[in-house]
């Protein structure tokens, strides 16, 4: 029978257990918990965390964590460990804990124990819980109780909780100051505990007070205790705690950059500089430029190259912020200590050619930092200064492949892109360096080298063409091995090539791609390639690629996928030989164009699955076809005032009615249907941008674009055709204005300021609807469809997940059970929800509040129809919640006045970081019945009872009549 049950037990904890819903998956741990045996007790105890990621609703967590006190209460010192271990890891967990005085009890019972390891464990463990019960007095009597233990064990976790209680409660910290005080001075604490009990100070921040008394009781310890080890701790805890109170940053610098002159050990040294590094990232404005110089001399005085790389690591952390700026301007407004203001660039100039690799990358970044912030004229000899050293440091790192040179070379890689942003004259010298230096790099440097190279191509095209050759020969005599450096510098050496090629590949690079890619085996990185050939829009190109891999792969998911993204190249090369003034080639263009759209949505559709609905993908490429199919009707209804024109009545019509544009017959009306549905795409548009909250910013400026074409052509018809005398053009002008960050938005934006150009032009000048006006339409649209659609990254690739997950309650067991409610009450609906996130949370952006609304409508009625007033009829609510360790809930008090079943509707959004409202979802639906209360039913009852004789009188009184 034991062994029986073991089995079952692994069995059903194991693999199993996803099958489980939450309350048999908690069971089935339980059962683990009350196990005779110790291992299995301590496998069920350390399966919890799993169990709150996957079910973290509060009613699972309490339940559990209530479990979890009872064996950390009567089990041993191991169990209590693993109890402890398991507390740690769910801390985001610990606020749903709603019986918080039970657990705690639980917990606490056992610092009365005589075992000191058991106190100590409960010590840790009333620390961990520090977040959620920042104000238990026992807990801080215990702990200062523990401070005064003779065992060692229990005092270090005395010290673990004073701190994470220090960090949580101002009244703790206050009371435990001074205690700390004396047992830091005095002379019966041993030196390694005092290490120990001096990084609790950094906490002593909630007021200015406590925060002034711990820097003087610093302060002292640094005077006092001149040892290594003493004034290393010391200080660190003296700057975390400058860095949390804000006051007295400049005095921790200053200190930190008096021992960094004037104490001569290396480990200090290290320390102070290191510090200054975290109080230059953290307030670079609070640094002046006497702390600056004093950094300055110390790189210039000492021989160490140790300790110069890394005050370089401090300028050059300082140099990208407004601290150089600061430098600068006071330097120049001096003119008595202009040559002193040149000793950071004469200090950068000097390790530009450093032999040690990381110095040189620093004292290039400082330059080019300068470079780039300072906008004085003078500074043509610091441009070709951070030039050559950018070119020295190329040369020294791409001819080595180690993890260190390759480090250096992506520093030098990203001041070469910043640098040609900020200096576009020097950007030519910069591609010049790079493609005489990718011949003879390393294949390890060559794939950062082409991710620089594309960058300053999408930043400045006008250099692409140039690029061109010396790229397509570097493809050509690239080596073929199957390493994953050579299949990386495929698709990198291919990236560059499509961004550099802009418009379209010529014969000569397809063919020379298409050679190399033949020798090459791995499938993945063809697709890589087509995939960004397909963000490029080379679709001829994209569309050979997927046919060739269309056989190569195992699931018929990944066909369907690979055959839809072939029909959608080809859909789009369908339209590369659309002409202006040819409108009925256009129209034959289009129409096949949308035969393929078809063909690859089917295929598209056939390739989501439940666990990846591809909801984005399908909704895109519905667009496009809506507005492909659009742009046909519009072009046929252009067409139509030449095929039908308006009848010789039309004029009499228009007179009668009193609308002028009657008299171009039935256009004006199929003009004012095609500007209400391109508006409504546009809508749409911008639906699918609100829903795509983990989009790239180039995905959703591409979705932008395609919503501001949409605007245009309505924008077009109603200036040109249906209200021209109202037409307003200031609000379009800027369109082309902002800096575009791609090609394609390079080329959107160039057409919708040449077609607002036209527009202009003719706006007013002819009546309409003339044959200038429907060329100028169809010329919008055909040049509209000549720029290549791109496909962005969110695509193909997700780089963030974010999703919500809700808990209403109550809840009815089954979801298409009503829950009942009587008429007279009111319904307190509470919502729960966990904001679950993939592998890069916050990548792109941040939840910052979560919208819930909730709606309910009336399904069916029961009962009399009553007078109710309207208030009573429909709820409508909303509210903002800011979830805390990803969860949040809320309540919503609701009236059903109404007898009937009504749908709730519970529907979420979020809020980022910005102020931006994405509409995520999602959107749950429960039942409620509303019956009537028993005082009304009776009531009722006794009206129609007292009717009854009434009624029965009334009838016999009209029978003699007859």
């Amino acid at each position: 029978m034991a062994s029986n049950s073991t089995k079952s037990f692994l069995a059903d904890t194991g693999y199993g257990e996803q099958e489980l819903d939450a309350n048999s998956a908690l069971m089935e741990l339980d059962k683990g918990l009350r196990s005779g045996k110790l291992g299995e007790q301590c496998e069920a105890v350390v399966r919890f965390p799993r169990l709150f990621q996957k079910y973290p609703f509060p009613i699972l967590i309490n339940s559990a964590f209530l479990k979890l006190a009872d064996v950390f209460r009567v089990g041993n010192n191991f169990l209590r460990l693993c109890v402890l271990k398991v507390t740690q890891q769910s801390e985001k967990h610990l606020e749903k804990i709603l019986n918080v005085d039970e657990f705690v009890k639980r917990i606490f019972s056992v610092i009365h124990s005589n075992d000191p390891v058991a106190r100590a464990i409960t010590l840790r463990m009333l620390g961990s819980l520090a977040s959620i019960i920042p104000e238990r007095k026992n807990a801080h009597h215990s702990i200062r109780q523990s401070l005064d233990s003779h065992d060692n064990v229990e005092v270090e976790a005395a010290v673990f909780a004073a701190a994470n209680f220090s960090a949580q409660s101002k009244d703790f910290a206050v009371g435990i100051c001074n205690k700390i005080s004396e047992m830091i001075q005095g002379l019966a604490t041993p030196v390694d505990l005092k290490l120990k009990l001096i990084p609790i100070l950094q906490h002593m921040h909630h007021d200015a007070i406590l925060a002034s008394s711990a820097r003087q009781l610093l302060q002292q310890l640094v005077t006092a205790y001149p040892s290594t080890k003493m004034v290393i701790v010391s200080l660190h805890t003296f700057t975390l705690l400058a860095a949390s109170s804000l006051v007295d940053t400049p005095k921790q610098i200053q200190l930190l950059l008096q021992y960094l002159k004037n104490d001569p050990r290396k480990a200090v040294k290290r320390l102070a500089i290191q510090d200054l590094k975290l109080l230059a990232s953290k307030t670079p404005h609070t640094w002046s430029r006497e702390n600056i110089q004093a950094l300055c001399e110390c790189a210039l005085q000492t021989p160490y190259d140790s300790l110069k790389l890394g005050i370089l690591s401090v300028l050059s952390t300082l140099s990208g912020t407004i601290a150089i700026k600061h430098y600068f301007s006071i330097a120049s407004g001096n003119v008595g200590s202009s040559p002193r203001s040149s000793d950071l660039v004469k200090l950068a100039q000097e390790c530009c050619y450093h032999n040690n690799r990381g110095i040189a990358a620093h004292g290039v970044r400082v330059l080019t930092n300068i470079t780039v912030s300072c906008q004085e004229k003078d500074l043509l000899a610091l441009e070709q200064d951070a030039v050559y050293g950018l070119e020295s440091l190329l040369v020294l790192c791409s001819q080595d492949d180690s993890p260190g040179a390759q480090a250096t070379l992506k520093i030098a890689l990203n001041c070469m892109v910043k640098l040609a942003r900020g200096r576009p004259h020097l950007s030519q010298s910069v591609v010049e360096t790079l493609l005489t230096q990718l011949h003879s790099a390393q294949d390890a440097a060559r794939v950062p080298m082409c991710h620089c190279l594309a960058a300053i191509a999408m930043q400045l095209p006008v250099l692409g063409d140039g690029m061109l050759g010396d790229l397509v020969e570097l493809y050509k005599v690239i080596g073929r091995s199957a390493t994953d450096k050579q299949q990386e510098l495929l698709v990198s050496l291919a990236t560059v090539i499509f961004v550099a090629s802009q418009k379209a590949l010529t014969a000569e690079v397809k063919a020379v791609i298409k050679q190399q890619l033949e020798s090459v085996s791995n499938g993945w990185t063809v697709y890589r390639i087509a995939r960004q050939a397909s963000r490029m829009g080379n679709h001829d190109m994209a569309r050979e690629l997927y046919q060739s891999l269309l056989a190569q792969v195992a699931s018929e998911h990944f066909y369907f996928w690979l055959n839809s993204l072939k029909e959608f190249s080809h859909a789009e090369q369908c339209l590369t030989g659309l002409q202006e003034e040819e409108y009925s080639s256009a129209l034959s263009c289009i129409a096949e164009s949308l035969k393929y759209y078809h063909k690859g949505i089917a295929s598209l559709t056939a390739a989501s699955t439940p666990l990846n609905p591809l909801s984005f993908q399908c909704e895109f490429v519905k667009l496009r076809i809506d507005l492909l199919q659009a742009f046909s009707q519009l072009i046929c209804t252009c067409n139509s005032l030449k095929t039908s024109p308006p009848p010789a009545i039309a004029t009499t019509i228009a007179m009668t009615l009193g609308n002028d544009l009657q008299r171009c017959g039935r256009i004006s009306n199929q003009m004012k249907q095609s500007m209400e549905e391109f508006r409504a795409l546009a809508s749409r548009y911008g639906d699918l941008y609100q829903a795509s909250f983990d989009a790239d910013s180039a995905t959703l400026r591409n979705v932008e674009l395609q919503q501001q074409s949409c605007l245009l052509i309505s924008h077009t018809i109603e200036a040109l055709i249906l209200d021209p005398e109202s037409a307003s053009f200031q609000e379009y002008g800027s369109t082309g204005a902002a800096h575009a960050d791609s090609e394609y938005e390079r080329r959107m934006t160039a057409v919708y300021t040449h077609v607002l150009e036209e527009v202009e032009s003719l706006n007013r000048k002819y009546t309409p609807v003339s044959y200038m006006h429907t060329a100028c339409l169809c010329n919008a649209i055909i040049a509209l469809l000549k720029v290549p659609l791109s496909f962005q990254r969110y695509f193909f690739q997700k780089l963030q997940s974010t999703s919500i997950k809700l808990a209403l309650s109550p809840s009815p067991r089954n979801p298409a059970e009503p829950i009942a409610v009587q008429s007279n009450q009111q319904l307190a609906l509470k919502v729960e929800g966990v904001v679950q996130h993939g592998s890069k949370p916050g990548l792109f952006r941040k939840i910052q509040s979560v919208c819930l609304n909730v709606s309910s409508t009336l399904q069916s009625k029961s009962g009399q129809d009553y007078k109710i007033p309207l208030d009573n009829m429909t709820n409508e609510m909303e509210q903002r919640v800011e979830p805390h360790n990803d969860y949040f809930s809320t309540q919503f008090l609701l009236n059903f006045a109404i007898l009937g079943t009504h749908n709730i509707t519970v529907e979420s959004s979020v809020k980022d970081a910005n102020g931006i409202v994405w509409k995520t979802g999602p959107r749950t639906t429960i039942f409620v019945k509303s019956l009537e209360d028993p005082y009304s039913q009776q009531i009722r009852l006794q009206q129609q009872q007292a009717q009854q004789p009434l009624q029965q009188q009334q009838q016999r009184n009209i029978y003699p009549r007859f």
